[in-house]
């Protein structure tokens, strides 16, 4: 992680720790270091979700891109996958997505695309953090005609709902399912898109008013969904997050199908159609052991990344795979975007169950997952950086791997976008690996916190 970029993008309390400032600066730093050496006024396109702080932080960066000679078109509420796509189809240079993701709507984040619609690499991030941080180099200051302009793009949405209607072949008639929006993106897109391929929607959570996004819903709080598609027989149910970039799903028992249940059975159906390429899925460190061996069992190449998509698409760029994703509901299918979308992912499994008429449910005997406890431990910047280092953490960790040995793992990691360390344990037996996550967790809370 750099001094200001995370995993994705640059996150924080919005107007304290992610100012009007930051975000004017980062627009300007972004202009020159992804426009550097052009002849011409670059052009940007800015989308956001429904948080209220996203106007302040959009007017913020447009004013920064503008006052280095860059045009601004204005997308609108769209999910962050729509910049991915729409970067490439309105020929912009780069592409800025104004969202903190699953997170509550006091945080908002900035994150950037480049032209052809991929997450920046380290080194970009880097050059940007050098121009806003260091102030090493100067920015220009164009005068009259040099001033950059703004235009909006009334039909962004639409156009992003096209492409993925474009990704199917089957129509979805005849299923009835439950779509949670998290009052975030997924409100603008979710209903319209769903409905043309022919499912019969039942919308929640998508009356946005600036602060509701993700509280009590969406892709992190699955209990209303599940209900909700047990009382009213739906055939699954489908949960975004804030910006729709992540999917899960609820099965018609009203189980969860998290993002390694949904990679699990979308792989085996890539493969058996011949459209999984080199018959490889790239997951993270956070993988189920279930999903690992799931795929071994179908002849299938599991390869594991960093946490966070933008490793998963790395990996996968330059191994030439095709799919991939994150146990959060992260999946990319490259094939038609450059980034995890969820509603993507929602047409996909949705297909699948059309053209294979076949209950969700019945997908979920496919797989054997191992327990899994992951501990979240609220901790400050300095207690982040301090992880890397402390011998008593390094040393607890170390006990509990020797505890569970083969039969299990440990993954202790700070996160890229909340102020947290996570503690993930992983083996067969559940009281073995609550007690080894809620040890470590202590730990990290006696010397970090």
């Amino acid at each position: 992680m750099g001094r200001l970029f995370g995993t994705d993008g640059v996150r924080g309390i919005a107007n304290t720790e992610l100012t009007c400032e930051t975000a004017m600066e980062i627009g300007r730093a972004a202009a020159v270091v992804l426009t550097d050496g052009m002849h011409r006024k670059p052009k940007f396109i800015i989308g956001k979700d429904t948080r209220s702080s996203c106007d302040m932080l959009e007017g913020a960066l447009q004013s920064g891109l503008c006052s280095v000679g860059a045009n601004v078109t204005l997308l609108g509420v769209v999910p962050t996958p729509a910049v991915a796509y729409l970067v490439k189809k309105y020929k912009a240079d780069a592409g800025i997505m104004i969202s903190a993701s699953h997170n509550p709507c006091e945080y908002n984040g900035i994150k950037i695309f480049s032209s052809d619609g991929h997450k920046l690499p380290d080194a970009l991030e880097e050059q940007i953090e050098a121009i806003v941080l260091d102030r090493k180099i100067s920015v220009p200051a164009p005068v009259g005609d040099g001033i950059g302009r703004v235009s909006v793009a009334s039909f962004a949405a639409d156009d992003y709902i096209k492409h993925i209607v474009k990704t199917v072949d089957i129509s979805l008639d005849g299923l009835k399912i439950g779509i949670d929006c998290a009052y975030g993106s997924a409100s603008v897109t979710a209903k319209k898109l769903f409905s043309e391929l022919g499912a019969e929607c039942l919308i929640m959570y998508d009356t946005p008013n600036g602060v509701n996004i993700n509280e009590n819903c969406g892709s992190t709080h699955l209990e209303n969904l599940a209900d909700f598609v047990v009382r009213n027989s739906l055939d699954c149910g489908i949960a975004f997050d804030g910006d729709a970039d992540r999917c899960l799903a609820i099965d018609d028992e009203g189980n969860v199908f998290d993002g390694d249940y949904i990679m699990a059975i979308l792989a085996d159906d890539l493969n058996k159609r011949g459209k999984l390429k080199n018959s490889t899925v790239v997951g993270t460190i956070m993988t189920n052991m279930g999903f690992i061996k799931f795929c071994e069992s179908l002849g299938l190449r599991f390869v594991a990344t960093k946490v966070g998509d933008r490793y998963v698409l790395e990996e996968m760029l330059l191994e030439g795979y095709n799919f991939g994703g994150e146990q959060s509901g992260h999946i990319i299918f490259l094939d038609h975007c450059t980034t995890g979308d969820g509603q993507l992912t929602a047409v996909q499994l949705l297909a699948l169950m059309k053209r294979e008429g076949i209950k969700l449910s019945e997908f979920a005997a496919r797989i054997k997952k191992y327990p899994q406890k992951l501990v979240n431990i609220n901790v400050s910047p300095e207690g982040k950086i301090r992880f890397y280092t402390d011998q008593n953490v390094k040393e607890a960790i170390e006990e509990a791997k020797e505890e569970l040995g083969e039969s299990g793992r440990v993954v202790v990691r700070v996160s890229g976008t909340e102020p947290l360390i996570r503690v993930m344990t992983e083996g067969p037996c559940e009281e073995q690996i609550d007690k080894i996550a809620n040890n470590i967790a202590a730990v990290v809370k006696a010397y970090l916190c």
